[in-house]
């Protein structure tokens, strides 16, 4: 679903600018549930980094957030490979200062019954759902804690999955991969609170994304694209308005785990 950054922005100018002078870096920011997050944040006034590989589409991204009267500065990055991440929170803080918020979306899901064995897609959403989590938190962390200390609002926020603990057949390594991540995120929570920075996991249900079309597995794919065709998804825009509202509540208030559902998705 094609996403319209300008309508996002002129859809909230009214709002007071709730996030103003805020700094955002949302990862898997090229599409999707990124994409939409990212338009989100800077419609409500944070300067936001968009981070994920595809470099094209993220200074197109950038420039309607621009031409909507926000500020996003495009960081192209693949969030597995340590040395990238760590050079990206580097270009961050000197062009946009000090992060104080993180959305840890980037993510793959690629399902497929177990005894076919595709390995090399297993590895995948093990490197991208998890390592690639991990990479984001170790570099951003330390920025977090530092505004939590100087008073500021601190959020670091993981996107998960309903397949955290709901069972589908065929989603065996993604549920796993995405029950870590529910998981890290607990125990994060249990570390960082406390020193002043909230810690968010949430879980959506089916999101109509580019997420489906990365499927590679024939039978996996048609099952899914037969189960959006019967139930109707949230949209992307519908996590992001969610988010931000999260993330615009007084630093007193933490939602450590919620779960965004389409109403008729059992």
């Amino acid at each position: 679903m094609a996403h319209n950054t300008s309508s996002t922005v002129a859809a909230h100018t009214g709002t007071g600018s709730p996030l103003a002078g805020r700094v955002a870096v949302v990862t898997g920011a090229s599409s999707g549930i990124g994409a939409a997050v990212a338009s989100r944040l800077a419609a409500d006034g944070a300067r936001v980094a968009l981070l994920a590989r595809r470099a094209d589409r993220l200074s197109a991204l950038a420039e309607e957030i621009a031409a909507a009267g926000g500020e996003a500065l495009p960081v192209a990055v693949d969030v597995t490979d340590a040395d990238q991440v760590s050079a990206a929170a580097e270009t961050v803080a000197a062009r946009l200062g000090r992060v104080d918020l993180v959305v840890n979306n980037a993510g793959v899901a690629l399902p497929s019954m177990i005894d076919k064995g595709r390995t090399d897609d297993w590895q995948r959403m093990i490197d991208l759902n998890v390592t690639g989590v991990l990479r984001v938190v170790h570099a951003f962390v330390p920025a977090l804690l530092a505004a939590a200390e100087a008073g500021a609002p601190a959020d670091l926020v993981n996107i998960s999955s309903v397949s955290a603990d709901v069972i589908y057949p065929g989603w065996a390594v993604y549920a796993a991969t995405k029950a870590a991540v529910t998981q890290f995120s607990a125990t994060l929570r249990a570390e960082l609170g406390g020193r002043g920075v909230r810690v968010t996991n949430i879980e959506p249900g089916m999101v109509d994304s580019e997420l489906r079309e990365n499927v590679s597995d024939p039978e996996a794919k048609a099952a899914l694209d037969e189960f959006a065709e019967a139930v109707p998804s949230l949209e992307a825009g519908d996590l992001a308005d969610v988010l931000a509202f999260l993330v615009s509540r007084p630093s007193r208030v933490n939602l450590p785990k919620l779960r965004i559902m389409p109403t008729w998705q059992a």
